[in-house]
């Protein structure tokens, strides 16, 4: 089927990479995109409804575009104009999304609860994404058997369907672990099972209060969203309905960071403060002046002459939320490199998120890692930063190279830039307009 995810922006390179002239000092406003951790499962969610759903404020990304493709593949007419993706599920012909597709991204798995839920029955290759650490889908599987599906695991894909050859039946069932995209995924199935569901150890991330925004728009009954128990009062039908996804916290979190690290002051928004206080908290402990300028709009400045001193480094653990983001980990561990004193990092959501270290050390960047554990020397005991030729393996890590490659002094080369186009709409163009130095390119910078 052609696509209809037809958006007036020119499809970056096949293989690009982003060159950054590091030193500048930013200023300015930035605006920041929609949640691409709300718009994936929502528009997974638009498989529970009969009719059209309107959403407003999706994000332009890789990632976006392989979920319509993955929702396109089952039957579903999915058009875009700008930020606006209106989809229509009237026609969904499979139960089976294309399995390529959902391979590139981890978001692809969270159809499989809408499907058996509306449809009775899913088969849906396992997922994708970044290599960061063991992602199972037990905590799926377990919780579809809790709510009356028979779950087998077949050829690399997961095929399931309602045992009583009716619906989904409510249950009451505790995750394992307070997963994001379990809790979504189960959190979708059961507003069509029948009867009341009770989630336990749910997971309290801002975008599952975005999800059950959506879902009760479209008839859904969905209580407890953002704490850590969830209770659901399954419908027979859902239908389509207008819903703006929420402001992405990382992208929030990535640009105050950015800030930061080249020791600049600029302001944000649309930012909702309490997705993220916890960084809030430790960059202001290292020094930064954050303040609120309006309702949705937030300054930080890390310049020295006016916060009186060079940033100081901390320590943070990373911990579902209310804790420390996963997401904003590598990217801390960047400016950490750069700030006065010994600063700790413990990851421990994902057992492989430290292979951004590597390149980090490119810059100069003195980090020793310990299994979870990295320890980091800032100022007074390595070098400044220096621009480097580095390789983007995943999104995140990608982008903590972007920021040390803002930081560095010289030109850095990041090469693997589409793992960070997953996350991040039109990069180039929001931080040049900070003032910053980078363009997109396919040739090389450094002699080889």
């Amino acid at each position: 089927m052609t696509s209809n995810f037809n958006v007036p922006q020119v499809l970056p390179p096949s293989d690009p990479k982003l060159v950054v002239n590091g030193g500048s000092t930013l200023s300015g406003h930035v605006i920041v995109s929609g949640s691409k951790n709300s718009a994936l499962p929502i528009l997974a969610a638009t498989l529970c409804c009969s009719g059209s759903s309107n959403l407003k404020n999706v994000p332009y990304l890789s990632d976006t575009r392989t979920m319509a493709s993955i929702l396109e593949s089952l039957g579903a007419q999915v058009m875009s104009f700008g930020g606006d993706m209106v989809v229509n599920t009237d026609g969904i012909v499979s139960v089976e999304p294309d399995s390529s597709d959902v391979g590139k991204l981890r978001g692809g798995f969270f159809v499989i609860g809408p499907l058996l839920a509306r449809f009775g029955e899913a088969c849906v290759g396992l997922p994708g994404g970044c290599d960061i650490g063991a992602r199972p889908v037990d905590l799926y599987i377990h919780g579809l058997r809790a709510l009356g599906a028979t779950v087998e695991l077949r050829d690399g894909k997961v095929q399931a369907h309602v045992s009583n050859g009716k619906d989904l039946i409510g249950a009451s069932f505790r995750l394992g672990y307070p997963s994001v995209g379990a809790t979504e995924t189960l959190m979708m199935a059961a507003c069509m099972a029948e009867g009341k569901t009770v989630i336990s150890n749910a997971a309290q991330e801002p975008e599952i209060i975005d999800l059950a925004g959506f879902l009760t728009n479209c008839g859904a009954v969905v209580e407890g969203a953002g704490t850590d128990t969830l209770y659901i009062t399954g419908r027979r039908k859902l239908y389509g309905s207008e819903y703006s996804i929420m402001p992405d916290r990382i992208e929030v979190g990535t640009y105050m960071l950015a800030a930061a690290i080249t020791r600049s002051c600029i302001s944000i928004s649309p930012v909702a403060h309490i997705t993220l206080t916890c960084l809030a908290d430790k960059l202001s402990g290292a020094g930064c002046k954050i303040l609120q300028l309006s309702d949705d709009t937030l300054e930080l400045s890390a310049v020295p002459w006016t916060i009186g001193d060079d940033l100081r480094g901390f320590s943070v653990k990373t911990n579902p939320f209310p804790g420390f983001p996963t997401d904003l980990q590598p990217l801390t561990m960047a400016l950490l490199s750069t700030c006065k004193g010994v600063s700790v990092i413990e990851e421990s959501v994902f057992e492989n998120r430290m292979s951004h270290v590597t390149e980090l050390q490119k810059f100069g960047a003195k980090i020793q890692v310990c299994g979870s554990r990295a320890t980091v020397s800032g100022k007074g005991k390595a070098s400044p930063l220096r621009g480097s030729q580095v390789n983007a393996t995943d999104l995140r890590g990608g982008m903590s190279l972007v920021l040390a490659g803002l930081a560095a002094e010289g030109i850095t080369e990041i090469s693997g830039i589409s793992h960070v186009d997953r996350g991040y709409e039109s990069l180039e163009m929001k931080l040049q307009g900070l003032g910053a130095n980078v363009i997109r390119t396919t040739t090389t910078t450094f002699p080889v």
